[in-house]
């Protein structure tokens, strides 16, 4: 009797659950699958009739953090098993075609689009620089780099618990993400240099050499009218609230701050480019916010088309003596038509020429192809910064406007002589991508490096002193000659600026001086260069604390917190090792 009643039971329970699920059914619409370049399913989405205007894009589910990727994995295997299990204690009355429905909306999860991108990222191996001698090679040349986008970088690895690929890690970057406090330029020249010399904190038998640049200063009311054309990928890769979530919040910060002479375009691209928005006032804020809002994120990523025609919209509405502008928000990961970094490099090498500049915004993570973007802001008369947050959105966007916006000078190169008499090696730290040819410094068709308004650069040169006697006469010899040049953003002819460093070790040293070295050694660190020395990060530590002033924005005190957080997530690797 008790085995019967038992049947009895479950039958009864199977029957009102095969009811309950043909009701579920019968409330699901139609689906269509959305197919993806690799003939994959990527979303499956409620069948609709399109509209012309708008047309249907069915994006992918959101991405998870890594951490939470095997919990998804597993509730997702636990429903599948449920559900099959009903279906099929109801195989009766329920069609296959609706069992095939049922366990596809169960199998598509954020988990499976997460998986496609997981360690995708691709960065340019960098080979470091090594110490040279000064009597076999006493010039060394580069370009300048106000990029910073190594930075944002490798904050995001450590905030997540990982330790940054070395090649992810450019030294001069993270030196730079921070603004200094040189001498402003007086004169003509919109450049003045500041140097300064003392101990090199990771080996103290040699000296370290600080160049310092400071570009003139512009009030943002002064700055020239603004000719934009925001270019952002809307392709699948960028689906999710860090990727084209934070495009949109990031691009409505600087538009808060546009006046009615700057215009705006917006054109987008994923399977091919289009126009969202034409070139409009500044004064029309709602209707560009408006155009951003309506963007979603679905399909492939044809880069290169989308680039070509944001440049056309640029010059179609170019600004003379303005500032003409193409803002790309992207991965990077161009996958239709022109994708190779080299024929990007041609495209933008090509599109330059029209006074054009290029700034080049960087999101998301899994998939990021920093080599890409690298290429294009160096090529384009650029910049690149890595956008991780809203907080980085509105430093590069808002309070660093001009630098990041408005270029006062292009093309900036520095040559550096070096004094075999008073110095027997030295070596350049960082900049390893963007060294050049001794010869192209005086060759004006050699392009280099641009510096917005109030834009700060410093280079670190670490030195070994020649200890052998000197036959130079005088009381203060030349230790090194600083050469640079620079264009003016609408001139092709260059002008040359020289400064002399003393060899004098006794002079005082800045906080500034203190700070970033322990930057440079931080990069270093990172990178577990053979150069690093006696580094270490409680000696970043240290040397950051002593060189905290003007920290208005937080952003150095921000730096010491990382650095506290590797050195704990290194000492935890370390023990757990062992």
């Amino acid at each position: 009797m008790k085995t019967k009643t038992t049947i009895i039971s479950l039958l009864t329970a199977s029957i009102l659950a095969a009811g309950l699920f043909l009701l579920v059914i019968k409330q699901i619409p139609k689906t269509k699958e959305v197919i993806n370049t690799d003939s994959t399913v990527i979303a499956i989405c409620p069948a609709k009739v399109p509209v012309e205007e708008k047309p249907l894009i069915c994006t992918p589910p959101p991405v998870p953090h890594p951490a939470q990727a095997e919990t998804q994995t597993l509730k997702k295997t636990k429903a599948q098993v449920e559900v099959l299990s009903i279906v099929e204690d109801a195989a009766p009355i329920i069609a296959e075609e609706e069992i095939v429905c049922c366990e596809a909306l169960v199998t598509t999860s954020s988990s499976d689009y997460y998986d496609q991108e997981i360690n995708r990222n691709e960065y340019n191996q960098l080979a470091e620089n090594k110490f040279r001698k000064v009597k076999n090679e006493p010039l060394s040349t580069f370009s300048i780099d106000v990029d910073a986008a190594s930075y944002g970088t490798i904050r995001r690895y450590i905030n997540e618990g990982q330790n940054p690929p070395a090649d992810a890690v450019r030294v001069e970057e993270l030196i730079n993400y921070f603004s200094y406090s040189y001498e402003q330029p007086v004169g003509k020249d919109p450049v003045k240099i500041t140097t300064e010399i003392g101990s090199c904190p990771w080996n103290k038998e040699n000296q370290l050499v600080r160049i310092g640049l400071k570009a003139k200063e512009i009030p943002s009311e002064n700055l020239p009218a603004s000719n934009l054309v925001f270019l952002v990928d809307v392709s699948g890769s960028m689906y999710g609230p860090d990727r084209l979530g934070l495009v949109k919040s990031s691009l409505k910060l600087l538009i808060n701050n546009l006046r009615e002479e700057d215009r705006v375009a917006i054109v987008v691209y994923a399977g091919e480019a289009g126009v969202v928005l034409p070139s409009t006032s500044g004064s029309n804020k709602q209707k560009i916010r408006e155009a951003l809002d309506e963007l979603t994120a679905g399909g492939s990523t044809a880069g290169g088309a989308g680039i070509q025609l944001a440049y056309d919209i640029a010059r179609k509405n170019y600004i003379r003596e303005g500032n003409n502008r193409v803002i790309l928000c992207t991965d990077g990961d161009f996958n239709v038509g022109v994708s190779s970094s080299e024929g990007l490099e041609r495209l933008v090498e090509k599109e330059r020429k029209s006074g054009v500049f290029l700034t080049v915004l960087g999101y998301g993570m899994g998939n990021y192809k920093d080599n890409k973007m690298q290429v294009l802001a160096e090529k384009g008369n650029g910049n690149h910064a890595y956008i991780d947050n809203i907080q980085e959105a509105n430093k590069t966007l808002v309070h660093e406007f001009g630098g990041t916006m408005y270029a006062v000078a292009k093309d900036v190169k520095l040559q550096i002589v070096f004094n075999p008499e008073q110095v027997q090696e030295y070596r350049l730290v960082g900049y390893e991508s963007r060294l050049l040819n001794n010869k192209d410094f005086n060759d004006d068709t050699k392009d280099a490096g641009e510096m917005g308004a109030g834009h700060t650069v410093t280079a670190f040169y670490e030195i070994k002193p020649n200890n052998a006697p000197h036959t130079m006469q005088f009381a203060e010899p030349e230790l090194l000659t600083i050469r640079l040049r620079y264009k003016a953003p609408y001139s092709d002819v260059s002008q040359l600026i020289e400064n002399k460093l003393k060899a004098n070790s006794s002079n005082k040293l800045s906080p500034d001086f203190y700070f970033a070295s322990a930057v440079a050694m931080f990069g270093q660190m990172l990178r577990n260069s053979e150069y690093k020395g006696t580094g270490s990060y409680n000696q970043v530590i240290s040397l950051a604390q002593s060189g905290l002033v003007n920290d208005r924005q937080g952003y150095k005190r921000e730096f010491i917190r990382l650095v506290e957080t590797i050195n704990g997530l290194t000492a935890a690797t370390n023990v757990y090792a062992h």
